[in-house]
């Protein structure tokens, strides 16, 4: 990781507390955990997403925001129950289904004004720890 360049740093809102580092996966549509994302493997299973087929285990889940029924909660937490859950989840406008699931799954979540500035496979940082959060981007 020594060496690897900073490229970025951004602000972000905390919504669940926490800090994780890995690979991002970005999708560049709205996720809806029930029927979207197999709680047993991990793997988006939604026929109109741009990442189907793509497992979300231990990557930064990055998507614009949740949609779909309030059992998405539930969904994130079975997915960490069975240890296929995202390290962490960013989105632009976070609301109340995926924050409660990655409150109560322990998953670090932040809500940043733009995130088109990360791409899949970017190697990022995730602060959630303190008043305010951020994202590194890192090559």
């Amino acid at each position: 990781m020594d060496t690897k360049n900073q490229i970025s740093k951004i602000p972000g809102r905390v919504i669940s507390r926490g800090s994780c580092e890995g690979q991002a996966l970005v999708s560049g549509k709205d996720i809806s955990f029930l029927g979207g994302i197999d709680p047993i493997t991990g793997v988006v299973i939604d026929e109109f997403s741009d990442i189907k087929g793509k497992c979300i285990k231990d990557k930064v889940l990055i998507f614009p925001k949740g949609k779909g029924s309030t059992v998405g909660s539930y969904i994130i937490l079975q997915l960490k129950k069975n240890g296929v859950a995202p390290i962490g989840i960013i989105n632009d406008n976070a609301e109340v289904i995926v924050a409660i699931g990655a409150i109560i799954s322990e998953i670090p979540m932040l809500e940043i004004d733009d995130i088109n500035v990360i791409k899949t496979d970017n190697y990022i940082r995730l602060d959630a720890t303190g008043k305010t959060g951020y994202v590194e981007i890192i090559n």
